[in-house]
């Protein structure tokens, strides 16, 4: 198994690897292009989104600057909006559905490193020492709404229609069509249906 199949599974992978550097690189080629686009060149934007990302949508917007690790494990859809200075380490899927707005300063992370100080380096056969990774996939709904400065953590699902409040840290998942805020983030109530 390759060390982007290990990555994309769940399990622990060797950052360092290759083939991951290569697609890293890439990314933030891709992505520094982007960044430095003017603001109103719409058709080279959608084009560097499409090559950047791994699935987007139509109508789509993704205010610059923008940051991924990988750029190809994020799918995002139809009219959704990421506003600026949003950051999806993206080394673990992350999913946006459609008509989902993401507010500004958003963090969106899926690497995971082990609890215990002892377990988050290992030691390779020559020697050197490299960070224990794995990663966990972020899922968020269709007509969902994230607050700016939320940070979502790894594995956690946000259901459809789901409110999440400005400044919130998400670590466990938020069900469809409730509102969720605060550090940790937790569910408050209902969100009143008013979708036509």
């Amino acid at each position: 198994m390759t060390e982007l199949e290990k990555m994309l599974k769940g399990e622990y992978y060797d950052t360092r690897d290759e083939e991951l550097r290569r697609l890293s690189s890439r990314a933030k080629d891709l992505m520094r292009l982007y960044n430095q686009l003017p603001a109103e060149n719409e058709e080279l934007r959608q084009e560097l989104l499409g090559l950047l990302l791994g699935s987007c949508g139509e109508r789509v917007r993704v205010n610059q600057p923008f940051y991924v690790d990988y750029g190809r494990n994020i799918t995002l859809g139809s009219c959704s909006l990421i506003n600026m200075n949003c950051t999806l380490l993206d080394t673990g899927r992350i999913t946006i559905g459609h008509h989902t707005l993401v507010g500004p300063d958003v963090k969106i992370y899926t690497a995971v490193h082990p609890l215990e100080a002892g377990e988050r380096f290992f030691t390779d056969e020559q020697g050197n020492s490299a960070v224990r990774t794995k990663t966990a996939p972020v899922t968020i709904g269709s007509y969902v709404w994230i607050g700016g400065g939320a940070v979502i953590l790894p594995g956690v699902t946000i259901g459809d229609g789901a409110v999440i409040g400005a400044g919130s840290v998400v670590k466990e998942s938020v069900p469809a069509g409730m509102l969720a805020c605060g550090n940790p983030c937790r569910v408050k109530k209902p969100v009143t249906e008013t979708r036509r």
